[in-house]
């Protein structure tokens, strides 16, 4: 719904610009805006310290260039690219300092204790692949901004249902999962794509629901 919204808000502003009721040069403030709306989009989907980072940052990065492109702040790519920095640290001495996550909704707890069963990945401006093997996985959160990730799950198995949240912007996510798996999509691709290449197996005793976004990036899940 919230993604619905804003298409149909953003068409709209590009409508009354274009037949001349506004006058705005909003194809200026458009990738800003997104920003602010991808920031916002996985602020409301993350359950960790590191996907909130994530979010805010986005939120603090559109929001500093749209002030920028109105004109009422004055600052440089110098003054811009530290900032980055900065929020990539927070997240890294949170996480170290703690090992929580600033949410939880009794679902999923990613701490230090849950080992493989709860995931907490976060791969920005590079790349992440890992193993995993645990008798109980039961889901996480996995993001990838400009980078990529990748996920062996067929050496883990689920004892009922496990949920894992995505969020791949400007790259991808690759998840491999055992033969046994169901697995559903529940995603919301945004100028990107969500791919299924898995046998369905004879029962669906074993289900893994991915949900979140791919916002012009991928992801795929196969066995």
């Amino acid at each position: 719904m919230v993604v619905g919204l804003f298409v149909i808000v953003i068409g709209l502003i590009f409508l009354l610009d274009n037949i001349g009721l506004l006058d705005l040069d909003f194809t200026l403030h458009l990738w800003p805006t997104a920003l602010i709306f991808f920031g916002i989009l996985k602020m409301l989907q993350t359950r960790t310290a590191g996907g909130a980072i994530v979010g805010g940052g986005l939120i603090l990065f559109g929001g500093v260039i749209f002030l920028h492109d109105i004109g009422i702040i004055q600052l440089s790519w110098r003054a811009l690219w530290p900032l980055m920095l900065i929020l990539a640290g927070l997240s890294v001495v949170f996480k170290s300092g703690t090992g929580k996550s600033l949410f939880e909704d009794g679902r999923i707890s990613l701490d230090k204790g849950s080992d493989d069963a709860l995931l907490n990945i976060t791969a920005i401006l590079g790349g992440f692949q890992r193993r995993v093997t645990t008798p109980d996985f039961r889901g996480g959160e996995v993001t990838a901004v400009f980078g990529g990730c990748e996920l062996d799950l067929r050496q883990s198995s689920i004892n009922s249902v496990a949920v894992l949240n995505v969020f791949a912007m400007f790259g991808g996510i690759t998840i491999k999962v055992p033969a046994d798996w169901t697995v559903e999509l529940e995603g919301t691709p945004i100028m990107g794509g969500f791919e299924e290449k898995t046998i369905v197996p004879p029962t669906q005793e074993k289900r893994l629901i991915v949900r979140g976004y791919a916002i012009m990036g991928g992801l795929e899940v196969r066995n």
